[in-house]
């Protein structure tokens, strides 16, 4: 998946392209994959599994801070996992950052994490399988996608980098999938039901900022207000390497 340059503006800066909440939570996740990666090839990995998410220990030892650790640990075998959330995490979250602020960004991206958490939870408790381990951040990244498609719904992505396609299909099929899947086997070793749980609990908590008002449009204002900021900026670069117009040309 990829943005298509050219339904895409950015500003030329870093901080742009990485404002400060998603530039902390890729250096975290990727900080600590790489402890777990060599905790693992020297015999170390044990301790890594006391922060994985395991619904037994949630519900009957209270372990509840599990609910928000396993949102940074990600499979150490491979890179595949770390590299395909962090992306998803960098490309729709960035722009979700600019328009709501650091803060709610981070308020929305843990409580779709959490929420998948519990999600997991609940269905391995009607399942029977209390046991199980569930590391990684793709709940809140599937809650992500719900809130990119909803505030832009038209803006084209490049689905695996070929297929343009609207981000509202995008997130429908996705969603599509998560709930289809969750119904099969656990043997693919992917928490679908954590996809799912990310975007429900995503949903809920934008259907309520929509009923109560003010959410919905301080998320808008936020955007526009980033823009004409952004363009403020433009014409400030222009002037320095342009100069001022001058005046006594007239054009017809």
């Amino acid at each position: 998946m990829a943005y298509s340059p050219r339904y895409r503006t950015t500003a030329h800066s870093f901080s742009s392209y990485f404002p400060p909440g998603v530039k902390w939570l890729l250096i975290v996740n990727i900080g600590l994959f790489i402890l777990y990666f060599l905790a693992v090839r020297s015999g170390l990995g044990a301790l890594f599994q006391h922060f994985a998410l395991v619904p037994a220990a949630v519900v009957e030892l209270l372990a509840v801070w599990q609910l928000v650790t396993y949102l940074f640990l990600h499979d150490p075998v491979g890179f595949g996992h770390i590299l395909g959330n962090m992306f998803m995490l960098w490309m729709f979250g960035t722009d979700l950052e600019r328009a709501w602020g650091t803060k709610r960004f981070l308020q929305y991206y843990f409580l779709c994490g959490i929420g998948a958490g519990l999600c997991v939870v609940a269905g391995n408790a009607l399942a029977g399988t209390m046991n199980t381990r569930t590391i990684g951040c793709s709940g809140a990244i599937y809650g992500l996608l719900l809130a990119y498609g909803m505030l832009w719904p038209d803006r084209v992505i490049l689905f695996n980098f070929l297929f343009p396609i609207k981000a509202k299909y995008f997130v429908m099929i996705m969603g599509a999938i998560a709930f289809l899947s969750s119904f099969g086997s656990s043997d693919s070793g992917v928490s679908h039901i954590a996809h799912l749980g990310g975007m429900i609990f995503g949903y809920l908590f934008l259907k309520r900022g929509r009923l109560e008002g003010g959410f919905w449009m301080a998320m808008e204002r936020r955007y526009q207000d980033w823009k004409l900021q952004r363009a403020k900026a433009r014409f400030r670069r222009y002037l320095h390497k342009h100069g001022p117009p001058d005046r006594n040309r007239h054009v017809n």
